[in-house]
């Protein structure tokens, strides 16, 4: 068991809370307040927020205590700690400056609509953390002489459209979301960038780019960069997967995964740029492998 929970020193509702958390997955935390009758409600992205009342039970039930620097410190060092900058509030403010550089002002309600689309309830993985991450990285991969400038706003705005249609059914959200851009980009863009950022959009459904398609090479990189991220992070994305795909039982979500992950495996090359091999090849096939295995042995 790798559960720990400090001490009950944080004060809110009228009594005093710990803090629960997993030193190896968010999986292995929601089992464990699911067993404890914990409700969903206490998660708060990294952790469980517990009042006072049950924190001798939930160490009988098997949680390690600690202090409460060395909670933070282990869930700072296995990976699974949301940082501030990266907690909802924090990162849809990001979005929204990074949103106002893309474009003109008056395609401010465009951007209010696509952030409301990536914060609906039902998503966890295909959220508004996603969104920051994919254009975090089509940053570091032009900043790695991957991106030509006047490719970067063609491969932004397909960032920004590529899951703003999520119901969880492939190859139809990436058909949705790049109807949505053909229908929402007019008169905004050049009718030209318009048909390129739907072009890209639909190419995240097989991140499969033609070998001269440096744009689409640069997007669904940058989509995949959390395939090469480190093994507790990898783990955490995962979980949140799984999350996405709640409505669907184990004895079916299971072999889907797996065929999912067997076919990323059988791939020459996962990353179509220099630098995404370079940073994230090495380190995405172990974890992909290290998933397959859990998959077929759990």
């Amino acid at each position: 068991m790798t559960i720990y929970i400090d001490p009950p020193v944080w004060p809110a509702h009228g009594t005093l809370f710990s803090h629960l958390i997993s030193d190896v997955s968010l999986e292995e935390l929601h089992d464990f307040a699911d067993r404890s009758g914990i409700s969903p409600r206490a998660f708060d992205e990294d952790h469980y927020d517990v009042p006072q009342h049950r924190h001798r039970d939930l160490i009988a039930r098997g949680a390690i205590p600690v202090s409460g620097l060395e909670l933070a410190r282990i869930l700072a060092e296995c990976g699974l700690r949301i940082r501030s900058v990266e907690r909802p509030t924090k990162v849809r403010a990001r979005l929204s400056r990074a949103w106002a550089r893309l474009l003109p002002a008056d395609a401010t309600t465009l951007g209010e609509e696509l952030l409301e689309r990536w914060s609906e309830p039902h998503r966890h993985y295909h959220s508004p953390a996603h969104l920051a991450a994919v254009l975090n990285a089509v940053g570091v991969l032009q900043r790695a002489g991957e991106l030509p400038e006047h490719l970067r706003r063609t491969v932004l705005l397909a960032a920004w459209f590529h899951d703003a249609v999520y119901a969880g059914t492939a190859g139809q959200d990436e058909e949705d979301s790049a109807r949505l851009a053909e229908d929402r980009l007019p008169g905004l863009l050049p009718d030209g960038e318009v048909a390129e950022v739907a072009r890209l959009v639909r190419l995240t459904a097989t991140h499969d780019p033609h070998p001269a398609d440096v744009a689409g090479a640069v997007l669904v990189d940058a989509d995949l960069e959390v395939l090469g991220r480190a093994p507790t992070a990898y783990r955490r994305y995962a979980d949140t997967v799984r999350r996405d795909y709640d409505h669907v039982p184990d004895h079916l979500f299971r072999p889907g995964r797996a065929q999912v992950l067997a076919s990323l495996l059988e791939r020459p090359l996962l990353y179509r740029t220099a630098a995404g091999r370079r940073l994230w090849e090495h380190t995405a096939r172990e974890n992909l492998s290290a998933e397959l295995a859990r998959l077929r042995v759990e």
